[in-house]
């Protein structure tokens, strides 16, 4: 049984199954389920509690199969909990959760909580995670994404009683807190209760919020790659100082941005050639938001500027391995902003008439 992590604290309040596993890797809110998760178990009874991670190779995944009946004489119920770190169980332990998994509905005495980092698809096909999802509830903990962030924010100072003027003031408000905490969605709640703290209930002010949130914003290179794609400069700009202040390598970046540039000549060059956007956006292994981005912006993007921003990307490949060009920063990171700067104003461009 698959839920959603919004419909996590409905399903609890109806009553526990035995086998629950979190997936994902924002911590925060993973931590926030298990939570909620070991406190409807004592509710229902379950005091005792046994905590086994999975580390190395020799894991003893007899003592995780055992424990559903080594009830102390002092509890009739127990919580279980099982962390694998790695995602990946291994043979012995894919055969040891296939086991666990199939008997959870028939140890009334026992919740087994299963906790994992983020899956790939090839997982989530395999017999061991099939079983757990099967026989059990399985929730993906899914990122906060920036569009959502402010909307995140909100919410959370409106369970401590606090919130940020109404209209435009207030949502410059969340918008800048955003920006101070993008991807590093542990340290937002602490500076919402931080706030929550320092200030009291009622509304915050942009002043009030500007002085007291840290910059604590993380950044990585696939957000970029959105934030360019997207046209969304402010932002782009900004993630590339948070990439450099956090000594971010430079050729990873240029990366991201040439891969961007190399798929987009790409399908430009296929759909001149009469193939559907869709099936060559699919051959490129594009999908989700990005393929959305691509939707847009490639109908934008002419034939001569695919050309010259791969030929841009070239000569920044070259000025981060430490090679000049003319015309070009001699710095990587300007010369990085430059080729960002590029990428965005060419895909932002009117599309050309027929």
């Amino acid at each position: 049984m698959q839920l959603a992590l919004n419909q996590l604290a409905a399903h609890l309040h109806k009553g526990l199954r035995p086998l629950y596993t979190l997936y994902g890797d924002e911590p925060l809110q993973q931590q926030e389920a298990a939570d909620a998760i070991r406190a409807a178990a004592r509710a229902a009874g379950h005091t005792e509690r046994s905590v086994h991670t999975v580390q190395g190779a020799h894991f003893d995944w007899s003592a995780v199969l055992a424990a559903g009946g080594s009830l102390s004489l002092f509890a009739d119920k127990q919580l279980v909990e099982l962390r694998i770190p790695s995602g990946k169980p291994g043979k012995d332990g894919s055969a040891a959760l296939q086991q666990l998994a199939a008997h959870a509905a028939q140890d009334e005495h026992t919740l087994t909580l299963v906790t994992l980092p983020r899956l790939d698809a090839q997982t989530k096909k395999g017999a061991w995670f099939a079983a757990l999802e099967a026989n059990g509830v399985t929730v993906a903990i899914e990122p906060i994404e920036r569009a959502a962030l402010p909307t995140w924010i909100a919410q959370r100072l409106a369970q401590q009683g606090q919130r940020v003027a109404s209209g435009e003031a207030g949502q410059r408000t969340l918008q800048f807190f955003a920006d101070r905490v993008e991807g590093n969605l542990l340290a937002a709640h602490q500076e919402i209760q931080k706030l929550g703290l320092l200030q009291p209930e009622g509304e915050l002010s942009y002043e009030v919020v500007e002085q007291a949130v840290l910059n604590v914003a993380r950044y990585d290179v696939f957000k970029l790659s959105a934030a360019v794609l997207s046209g969304n400069l402010p932002r782009a700009m900004r993630m590339l100082d948070g990439l450099q202040a956090e000594g971010t390598a430079e050729v990873l970046v240029h990366w991201t941005l040439a891969e961007d540039i190399r798929n987009l000549k790409r399908a430009k060059d296929a759909l001149a050639g009469g193939q559907p956007l869709p099936m060559v956006l699919r051959g490129l292994r594009i999908w989700g938001a990005k393929e959305k981005l691509f939707e847009r912006v490639v109908p934008r993007l002419t034939p001569n500027a695919a050309v010259r921003l791969l030929h841009s990307a070239h000569l920044v490949d070259g000025i981060v391995k430490g090679l000049p060009a003319d015309g070009w920063p001699r710095d990587s990171w300007q010369a990085l902003r430059k080729l960002a700067m590029d990428m965005a104003s060419a895909l932002q461009a009117a599309p050309a008439r027929r």
